[in-house]
């Protein structure tokens, strides 16, 4: 994505929290907020405005300060309104999550597309979440958004794979078997996705090891494992 782009998507909202956290709504957040969780909110702050300036790197809170305090927001997130200042502070992560994602390169219609999608998706995720205590939640909120537009993918891709199978001229045996191991990957029904599935659809499809031991729930060190294991026959095999 170029930073063109992606300065489009987010200057939107930025502009748009600068107005709507300094609203009376924004200041009543606040003071519930730190009516249920005091000795996490700064002292002095005034409006959400500056609570998620606070949250920045160069804000004066040290990395514990920033993680109770953000563990505090996705506490409180069922009000809307904290939610929002959750998802503001979130932003650099969720941009960074979609770069890792290589901004849905090969799937989504473009870059600016794919990051709207991402932001969407992290809103309902911040929703989904609400009200949950977890120590650690910027990097679990994070990991998770990973993961679901990880799945997407795979579901955008088997998609493609039945569009593709739909022609009866262009699809072959060799389509459909694709087709079907893409839909059990992208639906994480993956109990019957034997070793020599997952070598197939490394080696073939193309899927890279973060993405295939996302799908089936593994690490990439047991995922390479099971690949080279199902390899060594043909390795081994005499020519």
């Amino acid at each position: 994505m170029s930073p063109r782009e992606a300065s489009d998507v987010l200057s939107a909202l930025r502009s748009e929290w600068r107005q709507l956290g300094r609203t009376p709504a924004a200041r009543r957040a606040l003071a519930s907020l730190r009516a249920t969780h005091g000795q996490v909110v700064p002292r002095g702050e005034v409006d959400l405005l500056g609570l998620v300036t606070s949250l920045e790197p160069r804000g004066g809170l040290d990395q514990l300060a920033r993680a109770r305090l953000v563990a505090a927001l996705l506490a409180r997130a069922e009000d809307p309104m904290l939610r929002r200042c959750l998802l503001q502070t979130l932003l650099p992560g969720i941009v960074s999550v979609a770069r890792a994602l290589q901004f849905g390169e090969g799937i989504a219609d473009d870059p600016r597309t794919f990051l709207a999608d991402a932001l969407t998706e992290a809103h309902e995720l911040l929703g989904d979440w609400a009200g949950q205590h977890r120590t650690y939640a910027a990097p679990d909120l994070l990991g998770a958004l990973r993961c679901r537009l990880r799945r997407r993918m795979l579901a955008d891709k088997a998609r493609r794979l039945e569009l593709t199978a739909a022609v009866p001229e262009r699809a072959g045996a060799a389509d459909a078997d694709a087709s079907g191991l893409v839909r059990a990957l992208a639906s994480a029904a993956v109990a019957g996705v034997s070793d020599v599935d997952l070598l197939y659809a490394r080696c073939v499809l193309g899927y890279s090891a973060i993405e295939l031991a996302t799908a089936v729930g593994t690490t990439t060190g047991v995922l390479r494992r099971r690949l080279a294991a199902a390899a060594r026959p043909y390795v081994d095999a005499p020519s």
